[in-house]
């Protein structure tokens, strides 16, 4: 119990805090991949002089291992572009680019998954197209889509764990601070492990919340 309190429970102030950048980088690029997997979705469906350009992008992103994308975002891009300026920014977008990718395809597998009845008859009755998507086909995408949107979420939390190899302060890089003082892994990576699991069961868990909350407003809810 020495080893415990000595090497987790009075380092918590730095677990703490680098959960609490993990958390960031997480949801800020969760945000980012879910606006960017839609609108790749959208020009690969709706948008012919970009449909070659989407699938491209979409197939390079899945394609590239986590790690790779990282390091080419953090030492590639800003030569390039002049951009991100920052390990945190360059965190966020590599993890962004990588579920954007496959975002694109589950979002494009619910589209395509909605009868075209449904949409004639929307136009039918005068609906505009914007209409048609925000009435009719987002709120069945997203109910359909529910499981793996949460499950890419998941994806990005673990792959989190690789962001300090560029030197973002997030929960494992305080983990392997921690170790690199003391030479003493077993209880301090253990606790770490702790914490990713729990995170990983708290997602899940108000994942599976949020979707039968959406079904309950759909009237499809199993009871």
């Amino acid at each position: 119990m020495g080893n415990w309190e000595r090497l987790v429970w009075n380092q918590r102030d730095a677990l703490m805090a680098g959960l609490s950048v993990t958390v960031e980088v997480c949801l800020v690029a969760f945000a980012c991949a879910i606006i960017g997997g839609l609108g790749l979705c959208l020009a690969r469906l709706f948008i012919k002089p970009l449909r070659p350009i989407s699938i491209l992008m979409i197939e390079f992103f899945r394609a590239t291992p986590i790690l790779v994308q990282l390091l080419w975002v953090n030492y590639v891009w800003p030569e390039l572009f002049g951009w991100p300026n920052s390990f945190f920014a360059a965190a966020c977008v590599a993890l962004a680019i990588q579920s954007i990718g496959y975002l694109a395809e589950t979002f494009r597998g619910g589209i395509e998954a909605i009868p075209k009845g449904q949409l004639e008859a929307a136009y039918a009755l005068g609906m505009s197209h914007l209409q048609v998507f925000f009435r009719i086909v987002l709120p069945q995408v997203l109910l359909s889509t529910a499981p793996s949107i949460v499950n890419q979420f998941t994806v990005i939390v673990k792959s989190s764990t690789l962001v300090s190899v560029i030197t973002v302060q997030d929960l494992m890089f305080q983990s392997q601070k921690i170790v690199n003082i003391w030479y003493e892994p077993i209880e301090i990576l253990t606790a770490t492990a702790a914490i990713y699991i729990f995170a990983i069961f708290l997602v899940s868990a108000l994942g599976n919340k949020m979707a039968n909350a959406l079904q309950r407003s759909y009237g499809i809810a199993n009871h």
